[in-house]
């Protein structure tokens, strides 16, 4: 029975519109509460160190349907000209797992200088370009599906490649708006026709509302992100995110791939921020189309505080 489980699940996600096998399909809460998950430039942005784990897909109720787990850290260095990270992203979908190790650096470039009257409000604006460099560990477990008589599932298939990325960053005040490419090389050096990693190419922009900059008790977060990756569907996510006193947060988004996200959580200590999230895909009751995940993260310093 439990071959059947795992082939169910591997022709139903390698039916949807977006590709499986590039290993960084978007998710609502990675790329909103992480963004070097899938952007180098992001290094250093902040201003103190921040570290983040992220688990979704832990306790779905079909078996074979996508998990994944990440851990990052990144850091601002030299008065945050650069920055330096690294990070573990581990995706599991049917019998397909993936496991990618990196490192990156940004570098920035500041737009206007620090000289300016004591009585005005400053905001600095930059331009971050980042890079990653790893190895990515690709795995099919294609033996376990059981298929006979089809060369395409006579065999696993197990890789290990190694992998880049770029990205750029723009910031001004609440504004942000960056490019990445995290999977340059795709399946470059693959020794076997039979691996097929796409480079998906990311752009996203959003913009902190203020109710009050002296006292900022809510914040609005509007935010979208468009992915293109040949042979798949161009995809749009548009989320809508509130935080309170930096207190709880809470936000809602939806994925042109008819995906629905929910976001819930709060901050602690004002170093702490631990969130839900909820994704559905329009199709009905089925299990196998609702993911839960977590975010924790931790900020140095100041931490979350605006």
């Amino acid at each position: 029975m439990k071959k059947y489980t795992y082939l169910l699940a591997s022709v139903f996600f390698w039916t949807l519109p977006f590709s499986i096998s590039a290993q960084q399909t978007p998710v609502f809460s990675e790329y909103n509460y992480n963004p070097f998950l899938i952007n180098a430039a992001y290094a250093g942005v902040e201003n103190a160190a921040e570290a983040t784990l992220t688990n979704s897909g832990f306790n779905n109720e079909f078996e074979g349907t996508p998990q994944n787990l990440s851990f990052t850290f990144n850091t601002r260095l030299n008065e945050g000209k650069m920055g330096l990270g690294a990070g573990i992203i581990n995706d599991e979908i049917g019998v397909t797992s993936a496991t990618q190790v990196f490192a990156a650096y940004a570098y920035k470039i500041y737009l206007n200088n620090n000289v300016h009257p004591y009585w005005k409000v400053y905001d600095r604006s930059f331009i971050s370009f980042g890079l990653t460099a790893g190895a990515l560990m690709y795995n099919e477990d294609l033996l376990r599906l059981g298929i006979q008589n089809d060369v395409n599932f006579s065999e696993n298939i197990n890789a290990t490649l190694p992998s880049a990325g770029v990205g750029v960053l723009f910031g001004h005040a609440n504004f942000f708006a960056g490019v990445s490419m995290p999977n340059v090389l795709g399946d470059t050096f693959a020794n076997q026709d039979n691996i097929n990693l796409t480079r998906p190419v990311y752009a996203y922009t959003g913009y902190h509302f203020v109710t009050s900059k002296y006292d900022p008790d809510l914040i609005l977060k509007p935010s979208v992100l468009f992915k293109y990756e040949n042979g798949a569907p161009f995809q749009a996510d548009l989320n809508l995110s509130a935080n309170y006193k930096n207190a709880f947060e809470i936000g809602a988004g939806f994925r042109t791939s008819n995906t629905f996200n929910f976001v819930a959580g709060f901050y602690l200590f004002k170093n702490f921020r631990a969130l839900y999230n909820y994704s559905q895909i329009s199709l009905g009751d089925a299990p196998i189309a609702n993911t839960h995940g977590i975010v924790l993260s931790y900020r140095g310093g100041n931490g979350f505080l605006n």
